[in-house]
């Protein structure tokens, strides 16, 4: 609130709401926090009066070409621009645009690559988000399916606020594409989220086949340990 960023605190609060929703399962209290935290967002919105501006260009960003809706309309244009491949790495104009290589990253990729890398783009963290909840559900400790959980959440719904943002599906509110994004701490936190994640895949049930290996593992260093006792036994004889 104090820096004004209310799109990581909105991420942040999500994360929050599946983490208390895995922890607990208690609905209701969700429900009550969420509506809490509603009222208090519209009271806090008087006192930034920039996000009621963001929200009136929301879907109607072509009658706010030069103003508030000056990012998401160049991104449109760009998106359509690149066509179905592209226009080539760095020939594209929305790298001009302030904050485009953070707020409007998906733009870019899409601008200077095409439509089919873009896609591209979408599925890997549908993907990501797919494979994670499935580990998660595999793990033999709740606390890691728990960060497992809240990481590709907070991944995946950070995502959607920078690509839907800035083609206009959903408010611009300035957040980074994770692992694309230009900025060091952008980067590095996603890096530690995805030690989260990489912790739970380390810690899941093992499957069938692993623990097959590993006991004609230990089976193999039994009888090899019996066939050295053997030996020492007939040479002291």
């Amino acid at each position: 609130f104090f820096m004004g960023d209310f799109g990581t605190a909105l991420i942040f609060f999500v994360t929050f709401i599946v983490v208390a929703f895995l922890s607990t399962g208690d609905l209701r209290a969700i429900g009550l926090i969420s509506a809490a935290a509603g009222l208090g967002a519209l009271m806090l919105v008087s006192f930034r009066p920039y996000i009621i501006r963001r929200f009136s260009a929301w879907r109607h960003v072509w009658e706010f070409v030069n103003e508030n809706g000056f990012q998401q309309t160049r991104t449109l244009m760009a998106i359509a621009s690149g066509g179905l491949f592209g226009l080539g790495g760095g020939n594209g104009f929305l790298r001009g645009v302030i904050a485009a290589e953070t707020d409007l990253a998906f733009g870019i990729v899409w601008e200077e690559w095409g439509l089919l890398i873009g896609l591209v783009v979408a599925v890997f963290y549908i993907a990501f988000l797919a494979s994670s909840v499935s580990c998660a559900g595999k793990t033999r400790s709740s606390y890691y399916s728990i960060a497992a959980c809240a990481a590709s959440g907070l991944f995946i719904f950070q995502a959607s606020l920078n690509i839907f943002g800035s083609t206009d599906i959903l408010p611009l509110t300035g957040v980074t594409l994770p692992f694309i994004s230009d900025g060091g701490s952008s980067m590095a936190a996603s890096w530690g989220l995805l030690g989260f994640i990489s912790a739970a895949v380390n810690n899941c049930m093992p499957k069938k086949s692993q623990i097959e290996n590993v006991l004609y593992s230990v089976s193999r260093r039994e009888l090899k340990r019996r066939a050295k006792q053997r030996k020492k036994r007939s040479a002291a004889v």
